[in-house]
């Protein structure tokens, strides 16, 4: 191509040479150093003047430096007078800080985006981004390309009986993905997710703060009081209330307030006379629950019954069968009499609702939960789909796999393969408990840090690991590694440069061919 220079940053020479290669010409002439005290330094040996570059520059090992290199190679082809500049990053670095997970947490991907753009990039090329809207943090263009229709070429290529494969997700936040490659391969697919052991407290918690079970909905089809509505019914009630008996109010009645602390949560509220006509709109029950045992896993809520109830008698769905339970201890898979952890005992200190009365906290439990700032109920780090639990706690958790495989190809996907936890748990679940016959790990950034690489060589229920180039991947590690397949990323990177070049459009990327 005429007017083009090709540029390779330190990160991932070979995927530069086999782009050039492809595209018959030669990576251009780049000095590339550091000093003594450690900084960069970077000398581009060729005029880029009027010229389109194109900067191919991957994450790696060391991140930090390759972003530096980038943003300085970046700047000297614009002081170099260059007609536009296109950073090619198979691999975008942190973008899995895409997002802001503590109050004094930074959004990092956008920073990076920022300091590109601040540098003088025009373009960005990259493949598979973590969270696709991370693209709006860019004021450029940025193609964001897919590598799914070059591993559903692979499948149909090396798999023999693909067609009887299921397409796994090993969480809830990678579902868009799997549903799109099986929806490529006319295969079904399946979800598993991973959670805490939920404690007899957090599912009685559960139970009477959903809004269909709620002890406090209103008579009147409402569904149910709010916090003001509640607070207003505490400054009419506890200043009534002396050691669980009732006492005289300004008003001449009377009202007797009697409360039982049962051995799991808040105690239970009895009322057995109407105050106002707020109370009155109310349905709370005369009838006083039962303590409950935090041993037992049968609970008797004495909730009163609701319109809808009668209708899950009738409901019956076939694939609702197809879920398998598992107990995860420590990152594998138990059996079922595994002796379970036990849990751990919380101090006074510990307990938010430490100090506060048994009548404040009886009501305010049914309006809300444990409440994070961040909005929802519980710890939003907890419920990241897109980030991988720390299943090898000693906490013993539950995996549950929703889809059949039983006698079938499991193709497990995700975007990259960085920690080992969940995809050996993932696939010790689906063969052991789930009877599937083969685990196929596929992702298009194999990253493999640590040990990673090592670990999913020595898990036996894993068969093949499928990743493509766009991330480095060292010797030593690509010689000790027998399950291990490469795909080259190659083809799709120089056809997309080319096709910006020539301003062409590169829809045609996005569609599989067979």
């Amino acid at each position: 191509m005429r007017r083009v220079k090709i540029f390779s940053g330190s990160s991932h020479p070979l995927l530069t040479e086999a782009i050039c290669e492809r595209l018959g010409t030669n990576p251009s002439k780049a000095e590339l150093k550091k000093f003594s005290n450690g900084e960069t330094s970077v000398n581009i040996g060729c005029s880029v003047r009027e010229q389109d570059v194109f900067i191919v520059q991957s994450g790696s090992q060391t991140v930090n430096d390759n972003i530096i290199e980038l943003l300085i190679m970046i700047s000297a082809c614009k002081g170099g007078s260059a007609n536009k500049i296109t950073a090619v990053m198979p691999y975008f670095p942190y973008s899995k800080q895409s997002k802001k997970k503590s109050h004094r947490g930074a959004i990092t991907a956008r920073m990076i985006a920022n300091l590109l753009t601040i540098a003088g990039v025009d373009h960005i090329i990259t493949v598979d981004l973590h969270a696709s809207q991370m693209q709006g943090f860019f004021s450029k263009p940025v193609d964001n390309l897919y590598a799914e229709p070059l591993i559903a070429r692979w499948i149909k290529s090396n798999i023999s009986n693909w067609r009887e494969s299921v397409v796994v997700s090993k969480n809830p936040g990678g579902t868009k993905r799997v549903t799109s490659l099986a929806d490529a391969l006319k295969v079904n697919f399946a979800l598993i997710t991973t959670d805490r052991r939920r404690s007899n407290y957090d599912a009685l918690s559960s139970k009477y703060h959903s809004r269909r079970h709620s002890p406090a909905e209103s008579v009147n089809g409402n569904n149910g009081t709010n916090r003001e509505e509640i607070g207003n019914l505490i400054e009419g009630i506890a200043p009534a209330i002396i050691d669980g008996e009732g006492a005289d109010l300004q008003n001449g009645g009377m009202v007797a307030v009697n409360y039982a602390v049962s051995s799991v949560g808040a105690p239970s509220v009895d009322i057995t006379r109407d105050v106002s006509a707020q109370l009155a709109d109310l349905a709370i029950t005369n009838d006083v629950p039962e303590a409950v045992s935090t041993t037992s896993t049968e609970y008797n809520y004495h909730l009163p019954p609701h319109p809808e109830d009668d209708l899950d008698d009738d409901y019956a769905d076939d694939n609702a069968r197809e879920v398998t339970y598992g107990r995860l201890v420590q990152g594998h898979v138990v059996d079922d009499d595994y002796p379970s952890v036990p849990p751990s005992v919380r101090d006074d200190d510990e307990d938010p609702n430490a100090g506060l009365n048994h009548m404040m906290t009886s009501v305010f439990s049914i309006a809300s939960s444990n409440d994070h700032a961040l909005g929802g109920a519980v710890d939003p780090n907890e419920t990241d789909d897109e980030e991988e639990v720390d299943i090898r706690s000693a906490e013993e958790r539950t995996i549950t796999l929703v889809g059949h495989v039983r006698d079938r190809i499991v193709l497990l996907v995700d975007d990259m393969i960085d920690r080992p936890g969940s995809w050996i748990a993932a696939a010790e679940h689906c063969v052991k408990r789930a009877g599937a016959k083969r685990v196929y790990c596929i992702a298009t950034h194999g990253v493999f840090g640590g040990e990673c690489l090592e670990e999913m060589e020595a898990c036996s229920y894993i068969n093949y690991i499928i990743v493509t180039n766009t991330f480095p991947i060292p010797e030593k590690k690509l010689f000790q590694a027998r399950k291990l397949r490469i795909l080259d990323i190659s083809a799709l990177l120089s056809e997309a440069i080319r096709r910006n070049h020539h301003g062409e459009s590169i829809s045609v990327l996005f569609q599989h061919f067979d």
